[in-house]
């Protein structure tokens, strides 16, 4: 069966790991999409302007579709991999980890970079408060006024989350509703007369 709930963080956290002279700074972020991760890293890279590197990795979507790994100048699988490793290993999603080093002037070799990534981003993930959030499915109805108390005991009785609502003569509803609900919802509502049901996305 689909499973329809997904672990990930409420809230940005920083962690901290210190090794011969290097500090690593491990900041997690909440996160829904690449744009967003994109403008995140943008801002970092303007705050932390002095640091030698800005490694990163992050997991997007209910179902961990996207992700990226990258390490910003270590050498290769040294950085991101480790803290990809951590996200996995605590099986979350939507979330951006980045780690920003500022070099202490003594090489760690490869065991001690992946080391150092790898605790500095678990501290993180220690520190942050993870939520479990459920897998909805977005749709927009259009229906005639007449079916108003219909469509809203409908809407109740599956516990929907309002996204967009217009009520007029022909009334319309964005909503978003947890996806182990959605087949029966989608039926139910397809009963009422002269109702249009659009299926918008899952998030």
């Amino acid at each position: 069966m689909f499973e329809d709930t997904y672990l990930t963080i409420d809230a940005s956290a920083e962690g901290l790991y210190k090794e011969k002279g290097s500090r690593f700074i491990a900041l997690a972020f909440p996160v829904r999409s690449e744009a967003e991760v994109k403008d995140i890293l943008s801002e970092l890279r303007r705050s932390y302007h002095d640091a030698r590197h800005h490694c990163y990795a992050y997991v997007l979507g209910y179902d961990k579709s996207t992700f990226r790994i990258n390490d910003d100048g270590e050498p290769s699988g040294t950085a991101g991999k480790p803290i990809y490793g951590q996200i996995l290993s605590s099986d979350l999603t939507n979330v951006l980890i980045v780690v920003i080093r500022y070099f202490g002037g003594i090489l760690l070799g490869v065991s001690g970079l992946i080391r150092a990534y790898k605790l500095a981003a678990k501290d993180a993930i220690d520190k942050a408060k993870i939520v479990e959030k459920t897998v909805n499915d977005v749709y927009t109805i259009a229906f005639d006024y007449n079916a108003m108390n219909q469509v809203m005991k409908c809407l109740k009785e599956y516990e929907v989350a309002f996204i967009n609502q217009q009520f007029d003569l022909s009334s319309s509803i964005t909503f978003s509703v947890r996806k182990k609900f959605s087949d029966k919802i989608y039926e139910t509502l397809k009963k009422v007369e002269d109702l249009k049901i659009n299926y918008e996305k899952t998030i």
